[in-house]
């Protein structure tokens, strides 16, 4: 593209802007601030990033304009002002995406972490020979946690983000771990206790 005025160069043309987003701009009374926390963690929770100070947005779609249509409505409620808009982007596409791809990249870290310490703690079980159905009750629970939260994760995961299959995989070796301890545990447990 070629401008017209050598002051202002035109800008490179950006790659098509693909689908559009949902940005909420919102603003809350400073008191109390438990309301601010609250909007951060139901927008964190979300799965939506920050283009700037109280202003989110999350790729567009039926789930995301309900949870921000509800949570437009709690901010107003709290006495706050908030408007939910569907935006196209017309330059910086790639900044938005990068961001967006950063945190659900963080979030898939975060899971491989805690698959870590999950088997971590299958292997102190191992190693204090401690073999019971409470612990494997424990267990299950703490694994239905890991492939619940990667569920939601992925369902978030509209663009492909890195880490994605390492998460995958390290819930499942979670889960492959936890048929080889309920092995253990059906073994080593008397019937009927």
């Amino acid at each position: 593209m070629v401008s017209a005025d050598p002051e202002f160069p035109a800008e490179e043309a950006e790659p098509a802007a693909g689908a559009p987003w949902h940005v909420l701009v919102y603003r809350i009374p400073s008191e109390p601030t438990r309301l601010r926390a609250t909007v951060w963690r139901r927008l964190k929770g979300l799965g939506a990033i920050y283009l700037q100070n109280s202003v989110a947005a999350l790729p567009a779609n039926a789930n995301s304009e309900r949870a921000l249509r509800k949570l437009r409505h709690e901010i107003t409620e709290m006495s706050g002002t908030a408007v939910l808009m569907l935006s196209t982007v017309l330059g910086g596409h790639a900044t938005i995406l990068s961001v967006y791809q950063a945190a659900r990249t963080d979030e898939f870290e975060e899971i491989v972490d805690r698959c870590n310490d999950f088997l971590a703690g299958l292997e102190k079980e191992y190693s204090a020979e401690h073999f019971t159905y409470a612990e494997l009750e424990e267990n299950e629970v703490d694994l239905a946690k890991l492939q619940s939260w990667l569920a939601k994760i992925a369902a978030r995961d509209e663009f492909g983000a890195p880490g994605r299959q390492e998460a995958n995989d390290a819930v499942a070796a979670c889960a492959q771990a936890l048929e080889a301890y309920a092995g253990r545990v059906y073994a080593e447990e008397p019937e009927g206790h």
